[in-house]
């Protein structure tokens, strides 16, 4: 075998992982050599004979692990985005290596001793060092011998099933995909997407990771409807299973920590703190969604002519749209390029609020064809670090979109920030690539995610960029949404792909005043999720589930928010964000996260919008700390308050 690219760091420019060069035999040596030589360096400060200090210990902690950390980010890139049947095989056997080893670093005792008694005045090290504390006691660090082992097979059990889960739904977005014969059956789609879906003589439609899906806006057969939404929300059966039993070991594992509940062992450690205050933020939204998800289901049935089911909401809300605002919502579609969305939308906005400049840098190689490189600048001209974006869906890359890192910002190693965005937009036959509004919405979205990394200016890795708690993390990313309309911004990037005309301003308008419309829908949808995610981690141990189907109707039913149309954005057997996720009691961080989100957008407006000085306060203050300081500090040190739910009330039409 030549020289293993993970054993060295990168040659490539802000070491940008080497994909050209990575062929699947060489993730597991490096897995192998990267959790030994890991766990040899941590072995080294517990034993080590001097005084424990911040920088032998919890410095040198940092500074372990670089060949793991490599091949890791590499690895489930690649699970996530480019996957391979090898690849699969492969990521069975290390997740639960790695939960293992995981567990080797923050159970072993004399480390544990070591870290203990380290002491700082330095207020960004007594950060690190309290967070670490806080990591150790949470990962059993102060359990019994006996204890300690049961918790390693807990968690390597839920390692286990969590990677099951999770490739039982990348094989059923193709296997549960919609095939129909004839085009006919896809009339309400454009000639362009029918010819994308051409596969083998037929028409094939997968699906995406959620359970209303586009297609059901448009189709106009009501049978291929049907067909489509049941598909969906019946895919992957044998996670409904999985399900059961990881809510199980979860709530086994969170008595062994001596918390009640997973979901009051995950918020411990959030900004929300408390299962009670979760609960009286989701309280004040349930009443009010659920009252005017009823009222737009009258108006569906009126303007169907008969009482509609769940796949035919998306279809006639559209109709309801146009015929109240006389708003298409695909008349849209020409006026939004993929890439011209980027160039004069995303990157244009990032430009004119904080400065930064971007350049793409085709001679630098991402791991598919479809993934382009950008380096990115500061004002000055200097560099700030490397963007990729891999736009298009495919059969071996997961549902839904998403941002994660390969390599973080570290003042320690004196490394820039390489960050990526995902998402799953149908990649046409031919022709331009074509957005919905909501993909556009989508893209700005993950972009704030981006900056959060590209900005980040921390010293030492655990705390860069989105390392952040949970029902925090989104906000950066939500705020960033505000510019997709912004009047500016907007008519810099919308203009039709083949005249170069901009939108024009009455569709804008109409867009803007439908904008509420349908929101009691989505929300039921969202908190319908959340609260299903909150009743199968509020189990206590011992709590048993018979059938996991009659489970959910029953959790739903309990919070109010069981409408026989609006079913969970995710139902169990496809919630992939809380079993193959980090979002286990977490779903509720949207909401939360969209709470700093709506005061935020307030703030901008206030103070003139989409001007530098408001961009450098926001990055000043908030997005450059990653994880370094208390979250809602930085929120108070950004917004000068404390944060309320009204404006976001008033943005769902809640009020």
């Amino acid at each position: 075998m030549p020289e293993n690219p993970f054993f060295a760091p990168s040659s490539l420019p802000y070491q940008l992982p080497p994909f050209e060069e990575i062929r699947e035999e060489h993730y597991l040596p490096a897995f192998e050599r990267g959790m030994a030589e890991g766990l040899a360096e941590v072995e080294a400060i517990a034993d080590s004979s001097e005084p424990p200090t911040f920088d032998n210990t919890i410095a040198a902690l940092e500074r372990s692990g670089r060949i793991l950390e490599r091949v890791s980010t590499a690895f489930f890139s690649i699970v996530s985005s480019n996957s391979t049947e090898g690849v699969l095989e492969l990521e069975k056997q290390i997740s639960p290596a790695l939960a293992k080893h995981s567990d080797a670093i923050r159970l072993n005792r004399a480390l544990w001793a070591r870290i203990k008694r380290v002491a700082t005045d330095d207020p960004e090290e007594s950060w690190l060092l309290e967070k670490y504390r806080e990591d150790f006691v949470r990962a059993g660090a102060d359990l019994s011998e006996a204890e300690q082992s049961e918790l390693r097979r807990l968690n390597e059990d839920l390692s286990r099933l969590s990677t099951e889960f999770a490739q039982n739904l990348l094989k059923a977005l193709s296997e549960s995909a919609l095939v129909v014969d004839d085009a006919k059956d896809l009339d309400g789609f454009d000639e362009a997407t029918i010819q994308s879906l051409r596969k083998d003589g037929r028409y094939v439609l997968p699906l995406l990771n959620y359970t209303n899906q586009p297609g059901l806006a448009q189709l106009t057969d009501r049978d291929v409807r049907r067909r489509l939404y049941t598909l969906s929300v019946e895919r992957a059966p044998r996670n409904f299973e999985l399900a059961i039993r990881m809510a199980t070991l979860r709530a086994e594992r969170a008595t062994l920590l001596g918390f009640p509940s997973h979901a009051a062992y995950t918020v411990a450690d959030q900004t929300a703190k408390t299962v009670d205050a979760v609960e009286a933020m989701l309280g004040q939204l349930v009443g009010p969604a659920v009252r005017n998800a009823k009222k737009e289901a009258e108006a569906l049935a009126e303007q169907a002519g008969f009482a509609i089911e769940p796949w035919d909401w998306s279809y006639y809300s559209e109709k309801v749209r146009q015929a109240r605002y006389d708003f298409d919502a695909g008349a849209m579609r020409p006026y939004f390029e993929l890439w011209r969305v980027y160039r004069d939308g995303v990157f244009h906005a990032a430009t004119r609020l904080y400065g930064v400049t971007f350049t793409e840098r085709p001679d630098l190689k991402g791991y598919h064809e479809d993934v382009r490189v950008y380096e990115v600048f500061n004002e000055d001209g200097g560099p700030l670090g490397l963007f990729l974006l891999d736009p298009y869906a495919r059969s071996n890359k997961r549902g839904g979109a998403w941002m994660n890192n390969l390599v973080d910002q570290s003042g320690l190693f004196g490394e820039k920030p390489v960050v990526m965005n995902n998402l799953n937009i149908t990649k046409p036959a031919s022709g331009p690539t074509l957005l919905t509004y909501d993909e556009v919405n989508t893209a700005f979205h993950e972009f704030g995610h981006a900056l959060h990394g590209l900005f980040s200016e921390v010293r030492f890795p655990r705390v860069s960029g989105t390392s952040v708690p949970r029902d925090f993390v989104e906000y950066p990313s939500q705020v960033n949404e505000m510019w997709a309309t912004w009047p500016e911004i907007l008519a810099h990037y919308a203009k039709h792909h083949e005249t170069g005309e901009p939108m024009p301003a009455e569709l804008v308008e109409k867009m803007k005043a439908a904008e509420k419309f349908n929101q009691g829908f989505m929300t039921v949808e969202y908190l319908a999720a959340t609260l299903l995610d909150w009743a199968w981690h509020k189990l206590a141990a011992g709590e048993a589930v018979a059938d996991a189907e009659a489970f959910e109707s029953a959790a739903l039913e309990t919070a109010g928010i069981a409408l026989p149309t609006v079913r969970p954005r995710y139902r169990t057997n496809y919630f992939a964000h809380i079993f193959a996720g980090g979002y286990s009691a977490g779903y509720y961080s949207y909401i939360w996260s969209e709470v700093l989100d709506a005061e935020s957008v307030e703030w901008f407006k206030e103070n003139g919008g989409l001007e530098r000085a408001n961009g450098d306060h926001f990055r000043r203050e908030l997005l450059s700390k990653g994880g370094s300081l208390d979250a809602l500090t930085a929120f108070r040190n950004f917004r000068g308050r404390e944060p309320s739910i009204q404006p976001l009330l008033e943005r769902r039409g809640l009020l």
